[in-house]
């Protein structure tokens, strides 16, 4: 008893604080400015209309190509010349040591002295009428390759996973900055109340290098950052009622707690309280409605077939079903990690060889069902979906620490990489970009990191320099300072 006085007396002294008083104030100013500059965002929140803060969707700036969002990123980085980057002049030069000029000067993560070049593993040829290159390792992909726009010279500025993941996801290798699909839910909001708007799904038994920043709200209020739902069990965890505790418990006791939150956040205007409010009473929904939307029980069997989906078991199959399920149930931005992609060559399941085949035989069906099954739906035009990872792979054989690996492998390369984009107002069956004759460097269509954010931007309504949010003094964006839209790839 005596510890609780002395926190309400605590309490009682913070109210009459300088400090308090002056934060309060300048919130309440603050929002007043705040709520000015978003009236053509939509409508402000208000405490007692918190919960549908993200279900109200703002208004773009200019008409959206993309409704929906699925991106995949498949976390280590896939050797685009073992994929889509075909170079057969890389064949002649296998084994050959590397030219001066691809070491003069550069930094590499663990490539040191001279290495060998290596020679592509796959066997390319060229499919569908707009003859894009793809390798044996993706046959599934081969029969979507008309529905693809491939960008054959992205590069980045990092060539360590984690930062190079932060700035593919949220603008900069550092923490602290909102991820795309916050930045996508604060832009547009979500259409399903029941369902959040940025959800995440992640296979292959990891976390991104990153850890869970790579979906996170930065200086977003917290109520947009990425939900992960998983693929066993509850699909979020907590979700169902205690033992002992019926619905209609639970619907009061979360009713008593956010009146107990409404009335504090009168006292103190701290915004964060909003966004308690909010996921309290999105949990509460999202006990009916996740674990229907999560089952895929009463899927036909031809389309677990296509998929390659056996009920139960939670693979990046799944997951590919599961973003089908969730953008048909109008939910905004979909983030699938696959872990596993890194192909150094120090070990059998790290390589481009039996490695990569094998990440992509347990890949490949599943993204080229995904994107058939988007396209059967008449949802493909208004869902972009996304394909790709961090950086690329050297077209040399990795020699860490001056030594060939035990198997063949490539280092890290923030010089040239391929990423791809379906659906959502890009071209179909399209290439852009070029890299050199041994796939080093790109030399036509360079795409910058921040080219790609301001060009999914675009597609889904939005300058990219002038979507911004103010914090700390300044109006930041996805983008920072740069970047510009890749008008080629848009339909």
């Amino acid at each position: 008893m005596e510890n609780l006085r002395k926190e309400l007396q605590h309490t009682a002294l913070l109210h009459q604080t300088r400090r308090h008083f002056l934060q309060s104030v300048g919130f309440g100013l603050g929002a007043l400015g705040l709520g000015t500059m978003l009236d053509s965002c939509g409508p402000s929140t208000a405490a007692g209309n918190v919960g549908g803060e993200v279900a109200k969707s703002r208004i773009p700036q200019f008409a959206p190509k993309a409704k929906r969002v699925i991106y995949i990123h498949m976390a280590g980085a896939p050797s685009q010349l073992e994929l889509f980057d075909y170079k057969p002049e890389l064949v002649k030069y296998h084994g050959r040591d590397c030219p001066a000029e691809f070491l003069e000067g550069k930094k590499f993560a663990f490539i040191q002295g001279v290495p060998k070049m290596l020679g592509p593993q796959g066997h390319f040829a060229q499919y569908g009428q707009s003859g894009a290159w793809m390798s044996d390792y993706v046959p599934y992909l081969q029969t979507v390759a008309d529905e693809i726009t491939f960008l054959k010279a992205m590069h980045t500025d990092q060539f360590n996973h984690a930062p190079a993941q932060l700035l593919m996801h949220t603008g900069s290798p550092r923490l602290g900055r909102p991820s795309l699909g916050a930045w996508s839910v604060y832009g547009l909001g979500s259409e399903n109340q029941n369902l959040p708007g940025f959800i995440v799904l992640a296979s292959g038994g990891q976390q991104p290098d990153a850890g869970k920043s790579v979906f996170g709200s930065g200086f977003l209020p917290s109520v947009y950052q990425g939900v992960q739902c998983r693929t066993g069990g509850d699909p979020v965890l907590y979700v169902s009622d205690p033992n002992g505790m019926n619905r209609d418990m639970r619907k009061q006791t979360i009713e008593a707690i956010n009146e107990i939150n409404k009335q504090t956040y009168e006292d103190v205007k701290d915004p964060e309280i909003l966004t308690r409010i909010s996921q309290y009473e999105m949990a509460f929904r999202m006990q009916m409605s996740v674990p229907e939307v999560m089952d895929v029980s009463k899927e036909p069997q031809f389309i677990l077939d296509m998929y390659g989906v056996k009920p139960g078991e939670g693979t990046f199959a799944m997951n590919c079903l599961l973003a089908r399920k969730l953008v048909e149930n109008d939910v905004r931005f979909v983030q699938l990690f696959d872990w596993g992609w890194d192909g150094h060559g120090t070990s059998k399941d790290h390589n481009v060889e039996g490695g990569l085949r094998q990440k992509c035989r347990e890949s490949d069906q599943p993204v080229a069902a995904l994107i058939k099954d988007l396209k059967m739906r008449g949802l493909l035009e208004e869902t972009l979906v996304i394909w790709g990872a961090e950086f690329g792979r050297t077209p040399m054989q990795e020699n860490r620490n001056g030594l060939v690996m035990p198997f063949m492998g490539r280092d890290h390369h923030l010089d040239a990489f391929t990423m791809w984009m379906a659906g959502g107002g890009v071209k179909q069956g399209f290439s852009h970009g070029e890299t050199d004759e041994l796939g080093y460097y790109g030399t036509k269509g360079r795409t910058h990191v921040h080219d790609l954010q301001a060009t999914i931007l675009h597609l889904m309504g939005f300058d990219h320099e002038k979507f911004t949010y103010p914090f700390q003094g300044r109006n930041f964006r996805l983008t920072d300072t740069e970047g510009k839209v890749v008008k080629e790839v848009i339909a």
